[in-house]
């Protein structure tokens, strides 16, 4: 029986430890431990809540976009004016936080996963005219390869002629990444934390000219996902298929559902493009979603907080050093149960609806692989659900933008209130992402929030249930315990981002320089 520790994963955002111990060549027991320490929820306590959309989004430099939709819906839930977001600002609001879904799921593949797969070594004797191969080239020749290496090696099985160009749309990739971040500045002024979101809508108006310039810089994205990035992930299935069978972990899904088409004020009734709700994979049945049901554990994270707790009641004690911890990432469950979210959760919940175009472009890509719905929950079925997303969320985009009506109105006026709550949930590119606040004589009295990585991340829980991570990486066959790339390409396959996991308050009076975590 052998210990495998890989500290800390490389290409994710934040600091993850995970710690799998092999009997025979099979992981028996994984352990995923969030390594950082974090203060977010305690600075907004007592300030203005129109801060809290500013601030939160400062909990990560990736998709800040999420955090200022999911605080906005819960500032419009606690002012009581969901149900009075004009058209404009809706649509505007979708279209913000799209441009950056479409740069987190080009980002994933291309910036972090795609090394896993594809072998860069291979353009060291490139001798064509392809300026970003020779670009590559000449760094590769300067001796210093990162961020290429270092890497776990043993397994590159793509042909040459695959890996030299994908390694081409790899520099490609960084410049449409860039398109993606420009459309958003169209109306969101500003990336990475955007300025225009806020309570009752969005701050920037509506023009011909921004419509224009949207659209011009979205088609050149939408190309970049129909002919290069859904065909890189088909490449790389066609030759890792054995990874539809790998890293499938806990089969019940969940999606809070994203990008809204009207203003209903329940949220849990609010049409969304992509759907609300929870799937299993033991009868791929759909099934309603009810908020109250969250609760966050804390038995096996370094907290001594009260524990089961719904996130609007939430509490976050620091406890470093406590008996059977390893994680500062609490461990949220639905009804006791583990979910995994993200987009494989959202595509599947889309499928058992009978969603299009989801049905239809799913459909094609098990065609292709000859696969049952099921082949989908899976490492590559990650992979795959992120390229089809990513194209289904483009090509809506192109019909939102030309929904919008320059001059009319793209917020609703509102009033602070003296007390209230509220709760904004939608889905984060990595997953469900929810923010609960609480108003006490107009500021902030309490504010929590759950994201993806909280919940595909964590630990155990009070019932000893591993989380989607864990149990995603029990029971793989690990070739060589010294390149474990099995296991990176399982936990790559979720984008785990440890920022957001670990976003929690530092307790006033802690000094963070005397934690010590063994």
């Amino acid at each position: 029986m052998g210990k495998i520790v890989i500290d800390p994963i490389t290409r994710i955002e934040g600091h993850l430890k995970i710690e799998a111990i092999v009997e025979n060549g099979v992981v028996k027991e994984a352990k995923s431990s969030g390594m950082l320490f974090r203060g977010f929820e305690q600075i907004l306590k007592n300030r203005d809540p129109r801060d809290a959309q500013r601030i939160t989004q400062r909990i990560c430099g990736v998709c800040p976009t999420a955090h200022a939709t999911a605080s906005t819906l819960n500032l419009d839930s606690a002012f009581g004016i969901a149900d009075k977001i004009p058209d404009n600002g809706r649509i505007l609001r979708n279209l913000i936080f799209g441009s950056n879904f479409l740069q987190s799921h080009i980002l994933h593949f291309y910036h972090l996963t795609a090394l896993d797969y594809v072998d860069v070594t291979a353009v060291a004797d490139y001798n064509g005219n392809d300026p970003h191969l020779l670009q590559v080239k000449k760094f590769i020749e300067g001796g210093n390869l990162a961020p290429f290496v270092p890497r776990y090696e043993g397994d590159y099985r793509l042909p040459k002629s695959v890996n030299i160009s994908a390694t081409r749309n790899y520099v490609e990739a960084l410049d449409i990444r860039t398109k993606c971040h420009e459309l958003l500045a169209i109306f969101g002024g500003h990336m990475p934390h955007n300025m225009s979101m806020m309570p009752g809508g969005v701050t920037e108006n509506v023009s011909v000219d921004k419509i224009a310039d949207f659209r011009w810089k979205l088609e050149k994205i939408r190309h970049f996902i129909d002919n290069v990035y859904i065909p890189d992930v088909l490449a790389v299935a066609g030759v890792y298929s054995d990874y539809f069978g790998i890293g499938g972990g806990v089969g019940n899904y969940m999606s809070y559902g994203v990008f809204e088409l009207d203003s209903e004020p329940d949220l849990t009734k609010r049409k969304r493009f992509f759907p609300q709700g929870l799937v299993s994979a033991k009868d791929l049945k759909p099934r309603k979603f009810d908020p109250s049901k969250i609760t966050e554990h804390v038995k096996h994270s370094w907290y001594k907080s009260g524990s089961d707790l719904h996130p609007s009641k939430g509490e976050t004690e620091a406890f470093p050093g406590k008996k059977g911890a390893y994680s500062w990432i609490k461990s949220p469950r639905y009804d006791g149960q583990v979910y995994e979210v993200g987009p494989l959760a959202r595509q599947l919940n889309a499928y058992v609806r009978g969603e299009e175009p989801t049905v239809t472009l799913v459909n094609s890509v098990l065609k292709k692989f000859n696969a049952s719905p099921t082949a989908l929950i899976s490492t590559l079925g990650r992979h795959a659900a992120r390229a089809i997303e990513a194209k289904i969320v483009a090509d809506e985009m192109a019909k939102w933008v030309m929904e919008l009506k320059p001059g009319e109105p793209v917020h609703a006026d509102f009033e602070i209130p003296e007390s209230g709550e509220g709760m904004g949930i939608t889905d984060a590119p990595r997953g469900a992402l929810g923010h609960w606040i609480t108003i006490k004589n107009h500021k902030i009295d309490n504010y929590q929030a759950v994201v993806p990585t909280t919940w595909n991340g964590g630990p155990r829980d009070d019932k000893g249930q591993p989380g989607p991570f864990e149990q995603a990486l029990e029971g793989t066959k690990v070739r060589d315990e010294k390149n474990p790339f099995e296991l990176v390409r399982i936990v790559r396959s979720f984008d785990p981002c440890l920022a957001c996991a670990i976003h929690v308050i530092n307790p006033k009076g802690t000094e963070m320089g005397k934690f010590v975590v063994s």
